[in-house]
This record gives structure tokens, sequence and C-alpha cells, in this order.
């Protein structure tokens, strides 16, 4: 396999999104499905502009894989030359016809983020950065006057290097701090409430109890353009926990590209995976004593989902095939990193392999339906 052209790659993303963003804009998201829970929406759009890119990326590149969030099974990342796509990071604001949306393009390689596109069609938002060329935004350029009535008006864009303000202005400590934060799809649980402590650090006093006390905290709902917000410099620090590789993947090399940092949302965590699902975002002219102030203020660890991978052996002769739930609970042992169990019943046997990550010992369920 010839090593991949960058700018090629690029242009072609660049072209994929500004063509399956139209789509997207003059949707009306009527189908709307549910995946996890009445907070984990999914409709036609989705799938749709999915369809498109991944046939796209196939006929273009077909030595490449492809991970979406529409048709990925596990999620998981693996060192091939990828594709990482999200078609609608947002989609509960898509549904709600609040146009904080994007689409998420990532290529991916050896586990690093090579080249992102992230575009908000309805803003006409495009961000973009090569490894090692720098980030950009592409936008509308604002006129300086409303127009005369009857009068046309014609969009320019211009393109801007990112980080928007050069140099970046420092950041002291978290109470000088815009954070993002969001709520994820999981209500209940360890990570539940971590994110509800870590959210009460963060806005308490510093005289009570030892708060941060930043300016504020938004909840957006696309970690995609969070991302790209630390990137600009307008949102100071992102943590997220629970989102997917199609979330990020095209963000941090976003941020990268525009100075900032990429850690992980638990402490210590200075070497992140792109499927990790947990990630801490800070930007350009913050420092480590930023991230290990954050870090000081999480409650609990965040513990990402294992992945379940499902073996299933022929089925005794004349039984009929059946797609049973399999729902498992365990307790890890403080140095247990993963762990198997087997599963028989109606004639079929079905053996899973379970990945904690972090080890320890917190408890972990799994939720397994065999296709």
């Amino acid at each position: 396999m010839t090593d991949p052209n960058f700018q090629e790659i690029h242009d072609f993303l660049v072209g994929l999104a500004q063509q399956a963003g139209p789509k997207i804009a003059s949707a009306n998201p009527s189908t709307v499905d549910t995946k996890k829970n009445s907070s984990d929406l999914v409709t036609e759009t989705d799938k749709a502009v999915e369809d498109l890119i991944s046939s796209s990326c196939r006929s273009a590149y077909p030595d490449y894989a492809f991970l979406g969030e529409e048709t990925s099974t596990s999620g998981r990342l693996t060192a091939s030359p990828t594709f990482v796509v999200d078609p609608i990071d947002g989609t509960t604001n898509f549904v709600h016809a609040h146009a904080y949306i994007s689409i998420s393009l990532a290529f991916v390689r050896n586990f690093k983020p090579e080249v992102g596109v992230v575009y908000n069609p309805f803003t006409q938002h495009l961000y973009t950065a090569i490894k090692g060329q720098g980030a950009y935004l592409t936008a509308p350029k604002v006129p300086t006057s409303f127009p005369v009535a009857g009068q046309n008006v014609e969009s320019t864009y211009e393109r801007r290097k990112l980080p928007l303000r050069s140099p970046p202005p420092p950041l002291p400590d978290l109470s000088h701090a815009l954070v993002a934060v969001e709520y994820g799809n999981e209500r209940s649980g360890n990570n539940w409430e971590s994110k509800i402590g870590t959210f009460n650090a963060l806005g308490r006093a510093k005289t009570e109890n030892g708060g941060a006390m930043v300016q504020s905290v938004r909840s957006l709902g696309s970690a995609a353009l969070n991302c790209c917000s630390v990137a600009r410099g307008d949102i100071d620090v992102y943590w997220e926990g629970g989102c997917w590789a199609w979330d990020v993947a095209a963000g941090w090399i976003i941020v990268e590209e525009a100075g900032g940092m990429m850690v992980g949302g638990n402490q210590g965590e200075w070497e992140p995976k792109v499927d990790g699902r947990r990630y801490l975002v800070v930007r350009a002219g913050a420092g480590k004593e930023v991230v290990e102030e954050f870090w000081s203020k999480t409650q609990e660890l965040l513990v990402t989902h294992h992945t379940c991978r499902v073996r299933q052996r022929k089925p005794s002769i004349g039984q009929q095939q059946k797609r049973p739930v399999v729902i498992l609970v365990a307790k890890l042992r403080a140095d247990d990193s993963s762990f198997s169990h087997s599963y028989g019943g109606d004639g079929l046997a079905y053996t899973t392999q379970f990945t904690a990550d972090p080890p320890g010992p917190q408890h972990h369920h799994n939720i397994c339906t065999v296709n």
C-alpha cells in the first residue's frame, strides 16, 4: 500500500462534506428512532448521509477501512488507514432544529488522526486540518452593513488560521475559563455520577470545599464542534466522557494543529487513545497546570464501556436460531483489565470477551445482542 496523500484525502473529504451538507440542511427529520434510550437518537438522514459517505470512501479508497457511527458494532479502531465518520454529530440538536450540528470526517492511521474535516451545513463553517500544516476555518464573511431592501446578497468566504487570536491569550487557571461539558446519553451509573459531581465542583465557589468557580459552563451538543471551538479559542476547555472515536477524531487533529492539547478525561492520562471515549481538550495558551487543576476537580473515574465480541457456535441440528439478549454483570479486581464469560442456552453457545478501561474494582455491565 502506498503512503497516503494527505492533501488529496483532505480535498476529497471537504468535497464529501459539501456534498452531504445540503442533504442535512434541507432535511425534515420526521423519522426519529432511539438506540440506547430516549436521549440517544438516530434519523433516516443520519443513515442516508453515512451511506453516501461510506460508499464514496470505499469507491475512492478501496484499501482503506471505514468506521462510522451508524454502521460500527464495536467503535474500535485498528492501526489500518481508516476513515472515521459521524454523519451528523449532534443528532438531538438536528431533531430539534437547533443549528449546532456537524459532519465529522477524519483520516486516522496507526491510531493517530492525520486529516480532519468538520462542517456545519447550517452556518457553512468548515474546519480543516492536515498533520503538520495547521488548522483553518473557512466561513462566510460577515457583512459590515445590512443590505439595501431588494438587493441580492452574495456570500463571500474567508479562510483563517486557527486559533483566531494570535498569539492566544494565556489561561492562568480555571477561574478564567469558559468550559464545555455534555450530559451524554448515559443517565445513571458511575459516569453519570462522575459528571454531575464534576459539574458541581467546576461551578462551586473556591471558598466552598475547593470549587473551581469557572466563569461559566456550556453544553452545546456536538463533540466535534466543541473541539473546533477549543481550536478557535472561544471555548477554553472541553471535558467529555462517553462519546466515540467518530465524535472526536476530526476535531482531535484540528485542535492539535491549532496548538491545543488532547489529553484523557481521567487524571494522569497524558496520552489518550482516539477510541478511549474520555477526553480533556484544552486550547492553545493554556498550560499543563490547567489540565492538572481540572483533573483535581473530577469526581470518580470515568469508566468507558468495554467491547463485547460475540462468537457464535453452530446450533444443534433442528434447533431454530434465535437472537437472545445476554446481560452480564461482573466486578473486576483492582488488577483486572479483562475477563471472559460463556453463555449457553437454546442449543446455542456464546463467548463474550470484555475489556475494562481503566482496570479497577468498578462494576461493569454489558448487554450483547447476538446478530
